[in-house]
């Protein structure tokens, strides 16, 4: 796992070379996002250098209108000088103008470009990770990473990035013309450069570390606020209302005192800034003006380096502004490259073996298994699972019965040894053969926003609405689909909201018995199933597993009933392994199991 995923959202802890390598991670990402618009950023480089001397050419024009134009129409009554300056200075502003408005609209289309190149690689990228990183990675970071982060960096490019190449462009090509127009007002100019580089530098420092605090504050708030609410039914469940209330008051109060203290870091900047620009101001008109008294220079040239000076401080607090947008935006495009930087712990075979037709004989060689290093939860774990044989793994809460599911489904792949399927290792055989061949169905039954119908064939697209109904019906699922407003066309909302929690399951259960897979996995799958919904799955069960391979993973005995054969786990080992008449006749846990069961039915 890279530094992004090992390392949280504050980059504080880090050391020098984890800094730099991040720095240059997020670089690399940069670059890849702007190489294929180099023509268009090309283009508005052009055109914001042409706009700017355009904008620059003002007050020198007007100079030279009042110190050659103005006198020779007073002396000889030749209007062909101020004709000319007139038009050059309307023909600059009108292109100047039109030029602008087409950089703003080069600049939209380059960040848009880059925002909708970036949002797909997020959403594609994250989609193919293993489950282990989403199950690592809180789905609040997740949603900030598509959110606020790209917002970060789509205020950067929009308007912090324009914002300063404009501005440090028209602050040198204004510096450039007043030097041409009064290379002393220049002098003057930059000496007034060493209290403004300092104080930038004093506000780049403190908004840095002001905003590094913030930014820690405010994944704080975005991620409880995601987790509370998506943890609304266990919030209500056990009146944790109002202890929410407080931890996000308290947290909110943090995120309300760091923003403060940057309004009053910007508070001490600004009046520095124009505390600067006006001492410089009026240097340049003190010392013009004792020049223009002796004759030495133009009032024309006076008014032109007034100008100047007060447009060269105009675009400063632009460029301080950028500071702040491009600590944000740096800082999210850090944790965006760290999320691209990921790499899957599955990773798909380079040369893929294809299997058109499982038969669902599944084998544990030697394989061992512990997550992310951590204790080993199957230590040196051998077992066969013959083609169109039930299996039912029973045993206490972490004995390493879902791990076992996850290892057949490849969620994960083993730390030593192979699961095969027909003889193939997992992780040789086609993606595609492979989430064809073996299916998982959860406690959680997951519904997409869609139809019910579209939410049954999510494993087979192509199924007419006839076989969509006849997978419905053989879990016992049709008679409450019809029932529904609209039948097979009614929307179930988000998270299958407008059904109950046994219909979702059995939604499920319709999908994954349409996909038709060689293997079905069934981890807990009939906990959300009330005693009458749980013994018509047990009738369909018995059916439609047949001629296929089946894993059932229940904490319900009454499930296990329908298996050729039940494995007692414990601590990553099979301790019992037979029939669950021949278990339930013995002494061992199964027995045991099985007997406490019985007293619970009494």
């Amino acid at each position: 796992m890279s530094i992004a995923g090992t390392r949280g959202e504050d980059r504080s802890d880090y050391t020098r070379s984890e800094s730099r390598a991040i720095r240059q991670r997020s670089l690399r990402l940069l670059g890849s996002l702007i190489a294929p618009l180099r023509l268009r950023i090309v283009l508005a480089a052009l055109v914001l250098v042409v706009s700017t001397a355009l904008q620059v050419a003002g007050p020198i024009l007007i100079g030279i209108a009042l110190d050659r134009a103005l006198p020779q129409l007073l002396q000889t009554a030749d209007w062909m000088p101020a004709i000319t300056v007139t038009i050059v200075y309307l023909v600059a502003g009108i292109l100047a103008s039109a030029l602008i408005g087409l950089y703003v609209v080069l600049a939209a289309r380059i960040t848009q470009a880059v925002l909708l190149d970036l949002r797909k690689r997020i959403f594609l990228h994250t989609q193919r990770l293993s489950l282990e990183f989403h199950e690592s990675y809180t789905s609040g970071r997740i949603i900030s990473r598509q959110t606020s982060d790209l917002d970060s960096i789509r205020e950067l490019l929009d308007g912090g990035l324009n914002n300063l190449v404009s501005g440090l462009l028209f602050g040198l090509f204004t510096f450039i013309a007043l030097v041409i127009a009064d290379w002393q007002s220049g002098v003057i100019l930059l000496l007034a450069g060493i209290p403004l580089i300092m104080l930038m530098r004093w506000f780049y420092t403190r908004s840095q570390a002001v905003y590094r605090e913030s930014r820690v504050i405010s994944a704080k708030v975005i991620v409880q606020f995601v987790e509370t609410m998506t943890g609304i039914r266990a919030v209500k469940s056990f009146r944790k209302e109002p202890r929410n209330d407080a931890s996000f008051r308290a947290v909110a109060g943090d995120y309300r005192d760091v923003n403060r203290r940057s309004m009053v870091l910007f508070g001490t900047f600004e009046p520095g800034l124009m505390g600067i620009a006006a001492l410089t101001l009026a240097a340049v008109v003190l010392w013009g003006g004792l020049r223009v008294a002796d004759g030495a220079l133009g009032v024309g040239v006076l008014l032109a380096t007034v100008l100047y000076v007060r447009n060269f401080f105009a675009p400063m607090q632009e460029i301080a502004m950028f500071l702040n947008s491009y600590q944000s935006a740096t800082a999210a495009l850090e944790k965006v490259s760290g999320v691209l930087e990921e790499q899957p712990t599955v990773p798909d075979p380079e040369k893929p073996v294809d299997l058109w037709e499982s038969r669902g004989a599944i084998r544990f060689d030697d394989v061992t298994f512990a997550y992310n290093d951590d204790k080993t939860i199957l230590p040196d774990f051998s077992l066969d699972i013959p083609a169109g044989q039930t299996i039912a793994l029973v045993g206490t809460t972490g004995a390493g019965k879902s791990t076992l599911a996850k290892l057949v489904s490849r969620f994960y792949d083993p730390t030593a040894g192979r699961v095969t399927l027909d003889g193939i290792d997992l992780r040789m055989l086609h993606p595609k053969d492979l989430r064809r061949a073996i299916v998982m169905v959860t406690q959680e039954a997951y519904l997409f926003s869609g139809t019910v119908a579209d939410n049954i064939a999510l494993g087979r697209p192509d199924a007419t609405l006839d076989e969509i109904r006849a997978a419905a019906r053989a879990v016992g699922a049709d008679e409450f689909i019809s029932s529904l407003p609209d039948g097979y066309g009614t929307d179930v909302n988000k998270r299958g909201g407008r059904v109950s929690a046994g219909q979702r399951q059995l939604i499920s259960f319709a999908r994954a018995f349409l996909a038709d897979p060689a293997v079905l996995i069934l981890d807990e799958a009939t906990a959300s199933l009330d005693i009458p919904s749980e013994r018509l799955i047990q009738e369909a069960l018995q059916t439609l597993l047949a001629d296929r391979t089946a894993i059932i993973i229940a904490h319900r005995l009454s499930t296990v009933a329908i298996a050729d054969r039940v494995l007692v786990m414990e601590q990553g080992r099979i301790i019992e392994d037979d029939t669950p008449a021949a278990l339930i006749g013995g002494t061992g846990k199964f027995a045991q199991l099985h007997a406490a069961w019985q007293e619970t039915l009494v």
